[in-house]
């Protein structure tokens, strides 16, 4: 993939990665916390990451007329072709023309942010896709998914500009875990696409059909076009009424195509409809390098004199200030520092520790204990500290992994005690089943981290009845957001268990707890739920 990566200049630079890494490698073999043990992909983990972005409501808008007029400039676009730059055939239709006047007029400032957004990854979408010889009309699909939005992530746990699945994203090689989800590296991710795509349209032959594949997954498809009995995706859509209703196509499905069209319509002729154009030249200068597992990110960082939300911005991938023990990992770097961060890279002794909190073994503590404190999954704490034991000796110390927010792990279990003392004096906003802390953020316009921050929680878990502060409640939108959740009712959605399916995964689907699932469906412990089932589940 690094082969990929043509706007180096430095060539020597790439050589050095790999003396770097191979040198790191060997030098930091016998020094804690790089010497690990390895550690298993699944952990206990939020499958979100806590500086995730929802995805924003136009890109699931589903505009059911057009509200605005189009002018003849715009109407003449609409009716072209074809474009210069653009090898797919565009169909007209009336769906084509609802999402082309959405993006032109009602969603045109969501538009600008897009485009400007995108500036950074389009050369290098662009230059993957003509070396898999794919239709440059492709470098917009990241629009249709995400906005171009790396830090992207759907209600349904899609992540990172391309929206992988994660199971999906294990086919072609993308890595999410506790650690890392490389779902949000643009460059990992835009190659997986690539092959993504290419495979897509190997199986059906149809550029129309392989988008929709990508977003209704092949088996749907296939399926659907057997019953239909055609071969074209348009005709798939007119016949869709008379399929089953297990087979037949979402209103979302059917709607990609040619929202897809609209925005390659839009996109083509951005200075005729009065749109700035992108610039091709903005694409950030990197340099991609191999860090050993259990490498320092903040200590990395910081020898670049960066920050670590500006080090994060070139590497979203990475969910802690501590790369994966577990694995190698690709990092990267800002051209005009990564002399001086690879320097570190082949004597990380220089600066130790610094993504790292050092914390002393109390009388009490268990290794679930100190898990529980620092919200880090127990295998982890283990491998990061090279044992296997369960023996923990007071007065020695263990190394806990910093999160990936701006500050290291150092906070105290009596600091936070006292900030969940004075949150819950101050508490404006009472729990209720089926709340998270991702739900609630999104609803008050918050972050996670933030209502982690003001409430002294350590973990994610939520309990019902239990007291949250919600910060700026004294501003008027939060205190209408706070007395509308108040307001939710919960509908029953009457959910289908799929295969694979198990009650943790359809909790975290929904937001609700194991334990109500199965009060609501009259399941004890030990009950089994089986493919094809139906549960209740009520959300709000």
């Amino acid at each position: 993939m690094e082969d990929n990566l043509k706007v180096f200049k430095y060539g020597y630079l790439l050589a050095m990665t790999v003396l770097v890494a191979g040198f790191a490698a060997g030098c930091t073999a016998n020094k804690s916390p790089q010497a690990t043990l390895p550690v298993e992909e699944v952990v206990s983990e939020s499958q979100v990451p806590e500086d995730a972005d929802a995805l924003e409501p136009e890109i699931i808008a589903t505009p059911n007329e057009a509200e605005d007029h189009l002018s003849q400039t715009e109407q003449a676009v609409l009716n072209q072709r074809f474009g210069l730059l653009f090898d797919l055939e565009q169909h007209d239709s009336k769906d084509v023309e609802l999402f082309f006047t959405f993006y032109t007029h009602k969603a045109r400032k969501t538009m600008v942010r897009w485009l400007e957004r995108s500036q950074p990854y389009l050369p290098y979408v662009r230059r993957v896709f003509t070396q898999y010889g794919l239709p440059q009309d492709l470098v917009l699909l990241p629009f249709v998914e995400s906005g171009y939005n790396v830090r992207a992530y759907s209600w349904a746990g899609a992540g990172g500009m391309w929206q992988f699945m994660r199971g999906t994203g294990r086919l072609y090689d993308l890595k999410a875990d506790w650690w890392i989800d490389e779902r949000r590296d643009p460059y990992k991710a835009t190659d997986a696409a690539a092959r993504h795509l290419r495979d897509l349209y190997d199986r059906f032959g149809d550029w129309y059909l392989a988008l929709a594949a990508y977003n209704a997954g092949e088996g749907k498809i296939s399926r659907a076009l057997k019953q239909a009995k055609c071969d074209t995706f348009f005709e798939l859509t007119e016949k869709n009424r008379k399929l089953s209703r297990r087979i037949r196509l979402k209103k979302e499905t059917k709607q990609y195509v040619p929202k897809f069209i609209a925005i390659s319509k839009v996109f083509q002729n951005l200075d005729t409809l009065g749109f700035e154009p992108v610039s091709w030249e903005m694409e950030v200068e990197v340099v991609p390098v191999k860090v050993p597992g259990g490498t320092d990110l903040l200590a990395l960082a910081r020898e670049g004199g960066m920050t670590w939300n500006e080090f994060h911005k070139y590497n979203p991938a990475f969910r802690r200030q501590v790369s994966p023990p577990h694995m190698q990992a690709t990092a990267y770097l800002p051209v005009a520092k990564a002399d001086k961060m690879m320097a570190y890279l082949s004597n990380p002794g220089s600066r130790p520790f610094a993504g790292y909190s050092r914390y002393r073994i109390r009388s009490g503590d268990s290794w679930w204990r100190i898990s529980r404190r620092f919200g880090v999954p127990i295998n982890v704490l283990k491998s990061v500290n090279n044992t296997r034991s369960n023996t923990l000796r007071p007065g020695r110390y263990v190394m806990v992994p910093a999160h990936g927010s701006n500050k290291t792990v150092t906070a105290s279990a009596s600091s936070s005690s006292k900030t969940r003392a004075i949150a819950s004096k101050r508490g404006n906003y009472v729990v209720r089943s089926g709340d998270t802390l991702w739900s609630l953020s999104q609803s008050f316009g918050t972050t996670v981290n933030t209502l982690k921050r003001s409430n002294g929680l350590r973990s994610s878990r939520l309990k019902v009845g239990q007291k949250l502060y919600i910060p700026n409640s004294s501003n008027a939108a939060t205190k209408q957001a706070v007395k509308e959740a108040g307001k939710v009712k919960t509908q029953m959605v009457n959910y289908k268990v799929r295969r694979g399916d198990n009650l943790t995964t359809i909790s975290r689907k929904f937001g609700v707890k194991v334990t109500d699932l199965r009060r609501w469906n009259s399941l004890n412990s030990r009950g089994t739920i089986y493919a094809g089932q139906r549960l209740k589940v009520y959300v709000q």
